[in-house]
């Protein structure tokens, strides 16, 4: 039997505000998601949950599922690695 306490669960919500805030921060006024919004998106993922990376370098990179919403909700772009 074990308790374990993982950094993804207790940093979930802080995680997902600062991905939001990357991604407002580095959109170019285009709607589509290029190579630096994901850069710093996974470097936003990384900083809350280290262990993240290095446990799904045994699939061969992070997984990463992106969509980009516009204001009326619609799905502008969407990147699945």
């Amino acid at each position: 039997m074990a308790n374990l306490i993982v950094s993804t669960t207790n940093n979930n919500e802080p995680m997902n505000r600062s991905v939001n805030m990357v991604s407002k921060n580095m959109m170019t006024g285009k709607a589509v998601i290029t190579e630096p919004m994901k850069n710093a998106v996974e470097i936003a993922i990384r900083a809350y949950d280290p262990c993240l990376s290095c446990a799904t370098h045994a699939l061969g990179k992070m997984p990463l599922d992106i969509k980009l919403y516009g204001p009326d909700d619609e799905e502008l772009d969407h990147y699945k690695s």
